[in-house]
């Protein structure tokens, strides 16, 4: 079995979620992509993916595998691609969609480090809070949070996502700070809004999840204003712990409930499937991912 064309097949039936995809992408039958799946889950000797006559599903050990995988093929495809153009240096434009908070406060005050590294290479950024179709809007790659239902789509998983309560150390001097989720009910609470609806919070309860109600006497559609609402004392919020790393740290906000704080989300760099991927974009990855590792409260596994 050649290991290249395994890695590739898998790749494909992860991104495809079907075998009948996957197997009409690469242009060969379906019995060739469940072989060298059955013969690659055998020679790693684990899972890689659960699936009976309706679902397919990734193992845990499947996405791992699958993660690494495809960073594997696309250092190989970025070799190759800097030999066939004579090693000359990534130019061009790329164009990225990402959320307002993530591009002011990350993305932008570093910018001039990559620029510095790569002086043909423009960035345009798409600053949206939805999800924008990266094909139909001629988007290079795009900042995704949370699970991934688009097949059509090759992600990168470059950080983790942390879901904290908190408020500032004078409101809770002021209103007293609640012990269980239920006295939450008896504060002011700082909402969310996403897409005009208003975004529940999330609570891990031993193993359970737990939704409780995120309106409250202010709510915003823009990050940035929830942790500005935070700083002016107007209440509670469960927000990114990104948001506020700085404020935490200097005590002037709080985290509270922390014992029932949600699993993280997975923070993807995401590309379309099926288009060779430029040494420009695989640059700009890199550095999205790196911005990410060098954040404590955006490092895939921490906290």
């Amino acid at each position: 079995m050649d290991k290249l064309d395994a890695m590739r097949t898998f790749v494909r039936v992860v991104e495809s979620g079907s075998f009948s995809q996957a197997a009409r992408d690469l242009n060969v039958s379906q019995p060739t992509v469940s072989k060298q799946l059955a013969a690659l889950e055998a020679r790693l000797g684990t899972q890689l993916l659960a699936r009976n006559s309706r679902t397919l599903a990734v193992t845990p050990a499947g996405q791992d595998y699958y993660e690494d995988t495809l960073r594997i093929l696309q250092d190989l495809d970025f070799a190759e691609e800097r030999v066939a153009a004579g090693q000359s240096a990534p130019s061009g434009l790329v164009r990225v969609t990402l959320s307002p908070a993530f591009g002011r406060m990350l993305v932008i005050p570093r910018l001039a480090a990559f620029r510095e590294t790569f002086p043909d290479v423009s960035v345009e950024m798409e600053v949206s809070g939805r999800h924008v179709d990266l094909i139909e809007e001629g988007m290079d790659v795009a900042i995704r949070i949370g699970r991934l239902s688009d097949s059509a789509l090759v992600a990168r998983r470059i950080g983790d996502m942390r879901m904290i309560t908190l408020a500032s150390a004078g409101y809770l001097a002021r209103h007293g700070t609640p012990r269980t989720l239920d006295e939450l009910s008896h504060h002011q609470r700082i909402g969310y809004v996403y897409q005009g609806n208003i975004v529940g919070w999330g609570f891990d309860v031993d193993g359970r999840q737990v939704t409780v109600d995120g309106g409250g006497a202010f709510r915003t559609n823009d990050a940035e204003h929830v942790r500005g609402a935070v700083l002016a004392g107007l209440g509670i919020a469960h927000h990114a712990s990104w948001l506020f790393t700085d404020v935490l740290a200097s005590g002037e906000v709080v985290r509270i409930l922390d014992e029932y704080a949600p699993p993280a989300f997975p923070i993807h760099a995401v590309t379309a499937a099926g288009r060779r991927m430029p040494s420009r974009v695989r640059h700009f990855i890199e550095f999205l991912a790196a911005i990410c590792a060098e954040e404590p409260e955006l490092r895939v596994g921490d906290g």
